[in-house]
């Protein structure tokens, strides 16, 4: 089975983006497009691919939720036992990439990542719903297993207790952006791109970049 996709193309046309338009703090520019995908209800607006690389270089991507971004930087969970848990304990960078389609519009942030302290993943814990919690108590993620039965088995024998304890392996973490960059999709394939970098004097330096 093979596929030819040399034909498959569209163009964009919603929107461009001058440096006239960007806010001097990147952060305000991402709360800025972060906010008109809520608005807009777009679907899994706050979804995120995130990019880790393991001791040995070896890159792999998947799709998270961002739940929480400011000066800080951008806050996600998951389990430390999964695969990106097991690459950033030895690679602790990462880049994440908002795509929201709709809009023509893409980011991406990049920087060092740190883990939350116990209690702040604690307390995002106990505010998921009972059914999140149970379904990250009962899985060790990326682990595998011998069949989803045996995965249900252990929901089961969770769900007859009157609370569920945040295991050890499950937490948050926190990127640190150092880079970020906005792509507004424009005709004929010229986009506008422009880049946030650290500058003199904690000034962020604005850098168009070609398409």
């Amino acid at each position: 089975m093979t596929g030819d996709q040399h034909n498959t193309r569209r163009d964009y046309r919603n929107d461009s983006l001058r440096r006239a338009d960007l806010a001097a703090d990147p952060l305000q520019q991402f709360s800025g497009w972060m906010q008109a995908a809520l608005d807009a209800q777009l679907t899994d607006a706050t979804a995120m691919a995130l990019a880790t690389a393991d001791a040995d270089g070896r890159p792999s991507v998947r799709t998270v939720l961002l739940k929480q971004f400011s000066s800080d930087g951008f806050v996600f969970y998951t389990d430390y036992g999964s695969r990106k848990g097991v690459a950033l304990a030895a690679n602790p960078c990462a880049e994440v990439l908002f795509y929201w389609r709709e809009f023509e519009r893409q980011v991406r942030v990049a920087g060092p990542i740190h883990p939350l302290s116990a209690d702040r993943s604690e307390a995002y814990f106990k505010s998921r719903p009972l059914d999140s919690q149970i379904s990250a108590a009962a899985s060790d993620q990326s682990q595998p297993i011998a069949s989803r039965q045996l995965l249900e088995q252990r929901v089961a024998a969770l769900e007859v207790k009157a609370s569920v304890e945040r295991p050890d392996r499950w937490g948050g973490y926190r990127l640190v952006p150092d880079y970020f960059e906005f792509w507004q999709g424009r005709a004929n394939r010229l986009h506008d791109r422009f880049s946030y970098s650290p500058g003199v004097g904690g000034v962020w330096e604005i850098t168009r970049l070609q398409p």
